[in-house]
């Protein structure tokens, strides 16, 4: 058994396809099913079903997989921590985000962060809290600015940053639009843009509970996974949506929006700060440390 095959079963449990794995090994794709072929001789066990519509895995590839990564990541951190050291004053963090993130705070825990530690590689992706949380939870990255409140957090630890008020985006044309606020009963019959139950699912929960809170239920029109998708069909004239505040500076001329009142338990929301507390580097503490030094300074 060799690390390479490891890395191998964990990039076919991601694709479930050999075609694509290999293509992310950047190998062709008869070695990759050889060498998975030969491993599954070594253990005795099969580690993938193949069937006519695409790979399955087994429950012994599933108690494989588990165990191969954690031995990846654990070679990977032997990696980083003979780069970094004990200080984190180079080496590398990766950092997950979503994409309301970008509008200041993550903007401002960066530059921050770049500035106390230069020779560090920052690694970014964005993503949806839901996946990011999975990506942390497998060691993908190390930490991840996300969307709180969170249905199931698993063994990710969240620290909420910053918290926030949701505000109903609408037209510029909008009724609404001239109302210092709005509450919830009042927009039951608008057509209403909401975030994708399968994508974004504690946010569509939190705004599903806000309306049977206040006795009524939402018109859905449209789902959405970004706020900025959001953002840009309540422009389009396709309905209202529910976002939060610091979406305001970006939502446009042709975007109003209106204060919620009074502001339901269920919208009361924030970013938060996800990782695993046992298996962070120190690049990725000094991050976490910077983070919460910059949320206690004044925005400007």
């Amino acid at each position: 058994m060799e690390l390479r095959q490891l890395r191998q079963v964990i990039m076919l449990a991601e694709t479930l396809n050999f075609r694509r794995a290999a293509e992310r090994l950047h190998m062709a794709q008869p070695p990759l099913s050889t060498s998975i072929k030969k491993l599954e001789d070594e253990l005795g066990v099969l580690l993938f079903e193949r069937l006519p519509t695409g790979l399955k895995i087994t429950p012994a590839g599933k108690m494989v997989l588990r165990h191969a990564q954690h031995m990846v990541f654990s070679a990977e951190q032997i990696k980083r921590a003979a780069k970094e050291g004990e200080t984190g004053d180079q080496g590398t963090l990766r950092l997950g985000f979503v994409g309301s993130a970008t509008y200041s705070l993550m903007p401002r825990i960066i530059r921050a962060f770049r500035g106390k530690y230069p020779r560090v590689e920052t690694m970014i992706e964005e993503s949806t809290t839901l996946e990011l949380l999975k990506r942390v939870e497998n060691h993908a990255i190390d930490v991840a600015l996300v969307r709180y409140p969170i249905l199931e957090r698993g063994n990710v630890e969240l620290t909420l940053l910053r918290p926030e008020r949701m505000k109903l985006a609408v037209s510029a044309d909008s009724p609404f639009a001239g109302r210092a606020s709005v509450s919830i009963a009042e927009i039951a019959e608008e057509p209403f843009i909401i975030y994708a139950r399968d994508r974004v699912p504690a946010m569509y929960t939190h705004i599903m509970q806000a309306f049977s809170e206040a006795g009524v239920m939402p018109r859905i029109a449209q789902e959405a996974v970004q706020v900025q998708h959001v953002l840009g069909l309540v422009e389009s004239g396709l309905g209202v949506a529910l976002v939060p505040e610091t979406s305001a500076r970006y939502a446009g001329n042709a975007v109003v929006l209106v204060n919620i009142d009074p502001q339901p338990k269920a919208l009361q929301v924030g970013l938060a700060l996800a990782c695993l507390p046992d298996a962070l580097t120190p690049t990725a503490r000094n991050f976490i440390a910077t983070a919460h030094a910059v949320v206690q300074e004044p925005e400007t």
